[in-house]
């Protein structure tokens, strides 16, 4: 493979860390289509058309975008859909992300059976938590997987998933870029 990457096959890989996160972001725009909001399936059957490590960066960009905005709890309320789940958490192993994919399976067994047939007149997340009193459980989920989240930030001034990204690139580029 250092023959693959000297010859030119992988250009990304000659790009700092910031490049080719970049690059990878370029590549997922380029290569997934659909909407990750959508309950109906259609945006985890399209991942599967891609090559194994672009396909679990794409199924955890969203998690990334939620331990950033709000918290891996709410994640589920928003991206709850079955299939996208499986694949977010296929994605967490397949790119190292052992702690990380125990937050989500706590917060996974946590939030589905509290969201499922959940209506408006429910409320938020935060007032179904309390009305079971689950919400210290919920923090507790949330606060192991921002402290994941931030100490690799202050390390390497990324998320621990896109910093996972990078990482996984390197080290099988076959395995998220074309030839």
């Amino acid at each position: 493979m250092d023959d693959d990457r000297q010859s030119g096959v992988w250009p990304a890989l000659s790009k700092d860390d910031e490049g080719l996160l970049s690059e990878l972001m370029a590549t997922l725009s380029a290569r997934v289509s659909g909407d990750a909001y959508s309950s109906d399936g259609s945006f985890a059957e399209g991942l599967r058309q891609l090559p194994a490590g672009l396909r679990a960066m794409a199924a955890t960009h969203w998690l990334d975008i939620s331990l950033t905005l709000d918290s891996i709890t709410w994640h589920f309320g928003n991206f709850g859909e079955p299939g996208l789940m499986a694949a977010t958490a296929e994605g967490l192993a397949k790119l190292g992300l052992t702690a990380l994919a125990s937050c989500f399976r706590d917060a996974r067994e946590l939030m589905v059976p509290l969201l499922e047939g959940r209506t408006e007149e429910d409320g938020d997340r935060y007032e179904i938590l309390e009305d079971k009193n689950l919400r210290q459980v919920a923090r507790e989920i949330d606060r192991r997987a921002w402290d994941l989240d931030n100490a690799c930030n202050e390390r390497t001034g990324r998320s621990v998933i896109y910093e996972a990204w990078v990482h996984y690139a390197r080290e099988h580029p076959e395995r998220v870029f074309p030839r």
